[in-house]
């Protein structure tokens, strides 16, 4: 007949509700607020409710539809990470509907240790690892806790279980740091990860009104960059991302022929610019680098447009080496083909920005240079920089010239373009970021992806593609903004407090970056080299891996063993007393009583104080005596042979 299961006390229920509440928080945070405000939600009711007793089944088959119902809503049908990450979530918020028994605490605890490992395929930041190694701390010390209520013994201090934990901790490093410093870093993963059904923010290769809202309203970091000599002035700060050529009347695209294609010709400046920029994951291909690159960097590939594509998905942080220089010509010659598609545009649309157009070709003449030098007086003159515009209608062109005149770089640069187009000038957008913000402790410059930006390349006989932004004719201060225009003449007071604070937590997070994220082959093989180690192949790592793991579990084997065989502190002491005399070739022998070998040392050289210890010792641990072990723990300690002429 098999034995009832043991049922929880309120302590081990609360021990074993915080562990899973603290696995869930850095998985909660990675997802979207809604989703996750109503699974934290669904967690608290769940718990609350069930202290009673187990939810009657029909009542949980509710909630599991209630959850799939709302994983649907906000991510759709599409398989993602995240949407696996909030199934994950989902599940353990409505497991303790069936919390009863120390079993089921087990299993609870055992299933939470999952949604720490699952944030991490969404995050990797210093924030999302601290979470993490709270919950495992707070794991061990439930299952301790579990462990206790089974055995009905009555739970230790907490400092003395705490001390357990951080021991075991401490055991398992050594392996931890093996595998983080000799383990093979591969150019690429065993298997691929599925992308993420929710997007994160960042550079498409479209654009279409109302799309960049979102971005625009985010403050996160897109990208850090560090310069090697000269930086940049705020006018040259212009981070390429995608080209964009085609257009249906509504939304621009990326030509797919010109990926292909090998990069134009260019004539660089003078000025050259060396930095290395952290591009922050958006899961897509496109990476940016100021205008114009000069190569693509190891992983990557330049577009005939100069726009820098990764082999892969940037999943995961990157870190990029560059150099750029503005250019003097960038593409002199245009052929019949990259003409017409520079000049492309839907028939029917925009009719009084064509008309506008074929006015001032008449009037310029051949002078495309003047027709660009009088859109921006006009725009200059009569336009206004505001996020909040309405969506247009079927000629949106039309409507921000000549009715709205209000909006931002989305409008500005499609709205110039189409001018130019109809005009008889080749012209084209292009989207990326503009500017920056750098952060003095690290030296280094923060752009975030509220910092996107599109302007607009013309096409100039003898120049080529001349860049040309008109929303910085409307709104410099959009683009050119720096940390001293932030905080005005006086960077005191609760502003500058704010943002000097935020400046050493970025810091922070690039240092986090820095030694843990771009960790990578190069970096591996850096450390070896400062061992005097030569560089190795991944099967020489491999070994190497082995070794010192087969060496760390090992070691970690024998310390546990020994704390099991002398969990006592006095029969540890009483061993390191053994251990003093046996140095001196008095030591106890393994099948010897310890009186008896006290007596034998004691006729061999008189040692009196060795007889009294030893009486204590036996007294305390078999005769069942009443021992101070305080007193008797700190005499064993001090105890030395005494001085005498040796055997």
């Amino acid at each position: 007949m098999t034995e009832p299961a043991a049922l929880l006390d309120r302590h081990a229920r609360g021990w074993a509700l915080a562990s899973t509440a603290l696995a869930l928080l850095p998985l909660l945070l990675q997802l979207p607020t809604l989703l996750a405000s109503a699974i934290a939600g669904t967690a608290v009711l769940t718990a609350l409710v069930s202290r009673r007793g187990l939810l009657p089944v029909p009542v949980r088959l509710l909630l599991v539809v209630a959850m799939l119902a709302l994983i649907y809503a906000q991510m759709g049908m599409r398989p993602g990470r995240d949407t696996g990450c909030a199934l994950l979530a989902a599940m353990l918020a409505i497991k303790s509907s069936e919390l009863r028994t120390l079993r089921d605490a087990r299993s609870l605890l055992g299933f939470a240790l999952f949604a720490p490992f699952a944030a991490f395929l969404l995050d990797q930041g210093p924030i999302t690892t601290m979470l993490a190694v709270l919950a495992g701390t707070c794991a061990l010390l439930a299952l301790q806790r579990l462990a206790q209520a089974e055995g009905h013994a009555p739970p230790p201090a907490l400092r003395t279980q705490l001390r357990g934990v951080m021991r075991l901790l401490l055991i398992g490093l050594p392996l931890a740091m093996a595998t983080f410093w000799l383990f093979p870093r591969l150019s690429q993963p065993l298997w691929g990860l599925p992308e993420r059904a929710v997007a994160r923010p960042g550079l498409s290769d479209s654009m279409e009104p109302g799309q960049w809202l979102d971005l625009m309203a985010d403050d996160t970091p897109a990208l850090r960059a560090q310069f090697r000599g000269p930086v940049p002035a705020a006018e040259q700060r212009y981070w390429r991302g995608p080209v964009l050529s085609r257009f249906d009347g509504r939304r621009w695209q990326r030509d797919r022929g010109l990926e292909q294609a090998p990069p134009a010709a260019v004539q660089p400046g003078a000025q050259r610019w060396d930095y290395t920029i952290d591009y922050e994951p958006t899961d897509r291909r496109q990476l940016v680098a100021l205008d114009l690159p000069g190569a693509a960097p190891e992983g990557s590939r330049l577009t005939a447009d100069y726009s820098l594509v990764s082999d892969r998905p940037l999943s995961a942080l990157t870190r990029w080496t560059l150099q750029s220089a503005p250019p003097q010509v960038f593409a002199g010659d245009l052929s019949p083909i990259q003409r017409e598609l520079a000049l492309q545009l839907p028939a029917d649309f925009n009719p009084r920005t064509a008309a506008l157009a074929r006015q001032w070709r008449a009037q310029a003449g051949t002078d495309d240079a003047a027709l660009v030098r009088r859109s921006l007086e006009w725009i200059r003159a009569e336009f206004a920089y505001s996020l909040e515009t309405p969506l247009p209608g079927r000629n949106a062109v039309d409507e921000f010239l000549f009715d709205q005149k209000v909006g931002f770089c989305e409008h500005f640069s499609s709205a110039f373009v189409v001018l130019m187009r109809n005009a008889g000038v080749p012209a084209r957008v292009v989207t990326g970021f503009a500017g920056g913000v750098r952060n003095p402790i690290g030296d280094y410059w923060v752009v975030r992806r509220m910092d996107a930006h599109a302007w607009a390349e013309v096409w100039l006989a003898g120049r080529g593609w001349v860049r040309v932004d008109p929303t910085a004719a409307v709104a410099p201060e959009r683009i050119y903004d720096t940390l001293d225009d932030r905080l005005g003449a006086n960077p005191g007071g609760v502003q500058g407090a704010w943002l000097q604070t935020g400046q050493a937590l970025d810091w922070l997070r690039r240092g986090w970056n820095d030694l843990v994220l771009s960790f990578d082959a190069n970096r591996q093989q850096h450390l070896l080299r400062t061992f005097g180690m030569p560089d190795l192949k991944p099967g020489q790592l491999i070994i190497g891996f082995v070794v010192i793991a087969l060496l760390a579990v090992g070691a970690m084997a024998w310390v546990l063993a020994r704390g099991e065989r002398e969990r006592d502190p006095l029969l540890r002491a009483w061993h390191r007393l053994g251990r003093r005399y046996a140095r001196r070739g008095l030591g106890r022998e393994s099948a010897e009583p310890a009186m008896d070998w006290a007596r034998r040392v004691h006729a061999q050289r008189s040692d009196p104080a060795l007889l009294a210890l030893s009486q204590r010792f036996v007294d305390a641990r078999y005769a069942g005596t009443h021992v101070d072990h305080a007193s008797l723990l700190v005499d064993l300690r001090r105890h030395r042979p005494t001085s005498g002429a040796t055997p």
